[in-house]
């Protein structure tokens, strides 16, 4: 089958930054509290007439461009988000339209914050099968708003989360390159661990449920702290076993950006020795579905990552949901002098989160 890759990435965060002291403020716990139980110091927030389209759309363009093409040479449009803009249409749709993607199939995937790379795997798999006729592109953009379904007095998720989108293009790489395998593990059991209960078919919306706060984001902590550390090192060590990949021989790694303290205890047990670590929540917070691509972005404007070199990327959430995908980078540095300031990288012995003021 054809090799698939990345071929162009992009970005977009909202311009308002929200701080610790503002969110603290409402949830009754200071900037201190926050750093040290989450290693995030700020966050975006979308704009009142932003929703999740909106930031979608800016980072797809952004991609195409990085991409060097158009919009109407995508087969496909994937959203993954577990904030869309309304129950119906698909966000998805709403991006092809407003990109002028107008021979692409459009459709949204939900697996909250791992639905990034669960589209991933969907799209390199239609591509890689496609007849050579058809067009070879597909776009894959991971964007949420959390900022509207938060209960800002609640300690446990308040300071956790911002918006943004990340997208990036796949397309045929040369043999060596691309996407190599992806690991997709799904525990329905534990679905209590996150949810929103309120807004589907089950309740739909009342003034008991608006009453009772039940359209907003809930989260188990402590249970999802067990299952991430369980899966993750099993399921990462199985995919590069799999893969007959070493540890030793992954170059990045760029993880959902849920918790700093999280990661850094993390870390030292995946065993990718030589591996940088790259992380993006100090400035933006967990993103959802978008803290993947937003940090492969953020990877690519500093240059860090050359062709050839093994990617590790790994996203956990709702549902819950693991998403592990293995590539050989397929995009050169961008050329000297083009390369901004992003979040620094963590070398791969270092024991404790970035909290850089």
């Amino acid at each position: 089958m054809q090799s698939i890759g990345i071929i162009g990435v992009g970005s977009y965060l909202p311009e308002a930054i929200i701080s610790n002291a503002e969110i603290g403020h409402g949830a009754g716990v200071s900037d201190e509290w926050i750093v040290r139980k989450t290693g995030i110091h700020e966050r975006r927030r979308a704009a009142p007439h932003e929703a999740t389209s909106d930031l979608a759309v800016q980072a797809a363009v952004r991609a195409l461009r990085s991409a060097g093409l158009t919009a109407d040479q995508l087969a496909y449009v994937v959203v993954a988000t577990s904030t869309p803009d309304h129950p119906q249409p698909a966000t998805a749709a709403l991006v092809q339209h407003r990109i002028g993607a107008k021979r692409a199939a459009a459709f949204d995937v939900n697996a909250v914050c791992s639905g990034f790379v669960y589209a991933l795997k969907a799209v390199q798999k239609l591509l890689a099968g496609a007849e050579a006729a058809e067009p070879r592109y597909g776009l894959v953009i991971g964007a949420d708003v959390y900022s509207r379904i938060l209960d800002y007095t609640d300690r446990r998720t308040a300071a956790l989360f911002g918006d943004g989108a990340g997208a990036t293009v796949l397309g045929p790489v040369a043999p060596g390159l691309g996407l190599r395998d992806i690991s997709l593990v799904s525990r329905g059991d534990a679905h209590h661990l996150i949810e929103v209960t309120a807004g589907g078919s089950r309740r739909p919306p009342s003034p008991r449920t608006l009453t009772d706060g039940d359209h907003y984001f809930r989260m188990d902590g402590r249970g999802v702290r067990d299952f991430v550390t369980r899966a993750l090192p099993d399921e990462t060590r199985r995919l590069l076993r799999r893969a007959g990949v070493p540890a030793d021989a992954v170059r990045h790694f760029v993880p959902h950006q849920a918790n700093g303290i999280m990661l850094a205890e993390l870390w030292p047990g995946l065993g990718l020795h030589r591996a940088a670590l790259h992380l993006t929540l100090e400035r933006y917070a967990n993103t959802g579905a978008a803290s993947v691509p937003v940090t492969l972005a953020e990877m690519h404007r500093r240059g860090a990552a050359e062709p050839g070199d093994l990617v590790l990327l790994a996203a956990f959430g709702g549902g819950m949901s693991l998403g592990i995908a293995l590539l050989n980078w397929s995009m050169d540095p961008p050329a000297a002098g083009a390369r901004p300031t992003v979040p620094r990288l963590l070398a791969a012995d270092d024991r404790v989160a970035p909290v850089a003021p």
